[in-house]
């Protein structure tokens, strides 16, 4: 059977690799003392609310799901309008607003909307593998951009400038970012924006972790620089909803008929049960405890991430977002004899019964020193991992 050559183009996901070998290793220690800890996907351990739960269960019970239009409802559509003017102090018209079958929809919608074949997409490394490969299934190509900490793992104004070719389209940016926790600086990120709007370029950003902002320099929106940015949003995160698989896009005007059309034909509509259901995410008591929630997922990198630097897992910027820590463990691999953290994340399998995420999904540029840790599990399993790689790295 031939295979289409785009198909071949697509890496596999190496977590999910560490993922299967952690499952048979949680199978062996099931009914042991050290059951594994899953500190590889990045899933909250809380689910939806409540309230999100009952309107569900209310809405199969009276039918509701038929189909819907394919950019989404209107009254979801409304609700993430008043959301950001009520979270954001920004008016984004819900005409602007295209409902997805999770932010993976959002991001094939927008590359398939604006990617050309050969076209070219700036992106920082490290970065989220799977949106690489949105640009590769819509014929373009990726061009990661080595980034260091002295960015915070973020690209730089001066880094889009020197790397933008002829066959540059525009910037395909995370903030807080997948795996690193970090946003980039509001002012930098209003110069790439600038700098790439001279040169008739488009500005996506990756915004699914915005609800999770810790820092307040960091907790706005990207929308607010102009009608023109692109940015794709989901339920997932900060509405713990993960397995509904709900997200959205904001475009410019022009785009949403042009995504529509995509949407009709690739997706027909996304979860009808799903979005009636998201609705109750904007009732009060629901976001009164996504912000509880928000406030323990801060309570958790602040106890996680100086424990890994006590270890000598350097974490060299503080994740301002999100639920990860992106972790330098060189030494940790100098000292136990291993090669890089490919090497290192099966030992702490094998050695600590913890799964967690190497570095190589992630990029190139020095991801062979890094792991990735979610702390978005209980901070009683976060105290059960520290103790457990302090017993391995230090006996």
């Amino acid at each position: 059977m031939r295979i289409a050559q785009r198909a071949l183009r697509i890496e596999p996901l190496y977590v999910m690799e560490v993922a299967k070998a952690a499952q048979v290793k949680a199978r062996q220690v099931q009914h042991t003392d050290r059951p594994v800890i899953f500190l590889n996907i990045g899933e909250p351990d809380f689910t939806a609310a409540p309230l999100v739960g009952e309107r569900a269960t209310q809405g199969i019970a009276s039918g509701h799901t038929r189909y819907t239009q394919a950019l989404g409802t209107d009254e979801l559509r409304q609700a993430i309008s008043r959301w950001y003017t009520d979270r954001f102090g920004l008016q984004v018209p819900a005409a602007r607003i295209i409902i997805t079958a999770g932010a993976s929809a959002a991001l094939q919608l927008a590359c398939l909307s604006l990617v050309e074949q050969g076209d070219e997409i700036l992106m920082p490394d490290p970065s989220y593998p799977c949106n690489r490969h949105f640009v590769s299934a819509a014929e373009g190509k990726a061009i990661l951009i080595p980034t260091t900490a002295r960015d915070r793992f973020q690209l730089s104004a001066d880094q889009v400038k020197a790397a933008w070719g002829p066959r540059t389209r525009g910037v395909l940016l995370a903030s807080p970012s997948n795996p690193t926790g970090t946003s980039i600086d509001p002012d930098e990120l209003r110069r790439i924006h600038q700098f790439v709007s001279t040169q008739g370029g488009v500005t996506l950003i990756d915004e699914i972790y915005l609800g999770l902002s810790h820092e307040d320099r960091y907790s706005q929106s990207a929308l607010a620089l102009g009608n023109d940015i692109i940015s794709i949003n989901s339920f997932s995160k900060y509405f713990n909803m993960t397995g509904w698989r709900l997200g959205w896009l904001v475009v410019p005007d022009a785009l949403v008929h042009v995504i529509e059309r995509l949407a009709q034909n690739l997706f027909i509509c996304p979860s009808t049960i799903a979005q009636d259901a998201a609705l109750a995410c904007f009732e009060a008591p629901s976001l009164d405890l996504y912000e509880q929630r928000r406030a323990e997922f801060k309570a958790r990198r602040d106890y996680f991430i100086p424990a890994l630097r006590e270890l000598g897992l350097d974490v060299p910027v503080m994740p301002d977002g999100a639920f990860y820590a992106w972790a330098d463990c060189s030494q940790a691999c100098k000292a136990a004899g291993l090669p890089d953290s490919w090497a290192f994340a099966h030992a702490a399998l094998e050695h600590a019964h913890l799964a967690i995420t190497p570095g190589r999904d992630f990029g190139t540029f020095e991801t062979a020193r890094y792991v990735r840790f979610s702390t978005a599990n209980s901070m009683t399993e976060l105290h059960t991992a520290i103790a457990r790689l302090k017993a391995w790295l230090h006996p």
